[in-house]
């Protein structure tokens, strides 16, 4: 019964994972593909962080991979919409990267670290498998805003920072708010 429902917890996080990256890639183009990268690079930690403490995967462990998954993709859309938001606004596409990066940075911070804290009062309080999923829950918060933050900004970086001058950037436009704000009235 055990390996059955590991197995399962395995494919679901698989599965999640892979649905994720499609529609990432779909909705954001190559911003939606470094974000699907950035999201395996944190998966990549988090299963080596908990190999290097020697921990044992459970069925809560995965369900705290699921949520590091949630909270990872989390910080890259906002980011993505950060840019899109500059580019909007008619910045040029470096200048809407930087900007983008550099103001999702402290909601991100926000939001993780509130997080965190959660995770840590589970982590002191809890009890069994409370702790084991607080114990994944907790470095899959920091490993996910390495990846989110660090590696995805490294990897736009590394693409879009060889140009000199762009004139575009790959960050897809299926869906616009209307003009003059979300909540204008007719």
């Amino acid at each position: 019964l055990g390996a059955e429902n590991i197995t399962k917890g395995f494919h679901s996080v698989s599965w999640g994972f892979a649905v994720i990256v499609a529609f990432m890639a779909a909705y954001y183009m190559l911003f939606g593909l470094i974000s699907g990268i950035a999201l395996a690079v944190n998966l990549l930690l988090l299963v080596a962080v908990l190999s290097m403490l020697q921990a044992t995967l459970t069925l809560p462990g995965m369900a705290a991979m699921a949520l590091a998954l949630g909270m990872a993709i989390d910080s890259n859309v906002l980011i993505n919409e950060r840019v899109r938001e500059e580019l909007r606004g008619g910045a040029s596409p470096q200048a809407a990267i930087h900007a983008g990066y550099e103001r999702a940075w402290a909601t991100i911070l926000d939001s993780n670290t509130s997080t965190l804290i959660v995770g840590l009062a589970l982590l002191a309080f809890g009890s069994g498998p409370v702790r084991g999923f607080a114990v994944v829950h907790c470095i899959g918060i920091l490993t996910s805003m390495f990846s989110a933050v660090f590696f995805s900004r490294g990897l736009v970086n590394l693409w879009y920072g060889r140009q000199k001058k762009l004139k575009t950037v790959s960050i897809g436009t299926i869906w616009r708010p209307p003009s003059g704000g979300a909540l204008a009235k007719p």
